[in-house]
């Protein structure tokens, strides 16, 4: 008599234990995949931004809409860059898989890259050329933003990062 309340014992702690198991996967089932990360460096600072708020379209182009929208947006993360300096942009693999670009006060790249990170010159990241009289000059601070390419014409994700140009 005593073994079977033991047994009967042993089976509703089982129980209990898998239906705190399955509700904890439930649980997590139910939770969103966190954003890639894009991570900016300048000398020993890095700072790490997830995409911005409305600027994700999960994989598809961004519309003509969001991407106006996304253009004028600032970042949170702020990092301060002095001339001459190096600044490194890192993205996660998946980002780096499907081809990523970089825009400072103008395009800086001629190209998508698929590498996981690279290099910029500060200087670069801070000029800007006027299109109608082909002047060149430097901002004081600039918006950078990581563009993720997607399989048409267009970002699918943009990180925005603040850059401020220490003289």
């Amino acid at each position: 008599m005593t073994a079977a309340l033991i047994s009967r014992g042993k089976g509703r702690r089982a129980a209990a234990a898998l239906g705190a198991v399955s509700l904890g996967l439930l649980t997590l089932s139910a939770c969103q995949q966190p954003t890639s990360l894009a991570t900016v460096t300048v000398g020993s600072t890095t700072v790490k931004a997830e995409v911005t708020p409305g600027c994700d379209g999960n994989g598809k182009v961004l519309d003509k809409q969001a991407l106006q929208d996304c253009i004028t947006k600032k970042g949170t993360e702020t990092i301060t860059v002095h001339p001459g300096e190096k600044v490194g942009v890192g993205v996660d693999p998946k980002v780096a898989k499907a081809g990523w670009f970089v825009i400072g006060g103008q395009p800086i790249m001629r190209a998508p890259s698929t590498e996981t990170y690279r290099t910029f010159d500060a200087d670069d990241l801070f000029k800007q050329t006027n299109p109608q009289t082909g002047q060149t000059g430097y901002l004081d601070e600039v918006t950078l933003m990581v563009a993720q390419v997607g399989p048409g014409q267009g970002p699918t994700a943009i990180w925005h990062f603040n850059l401020k140009n220490k003289d």
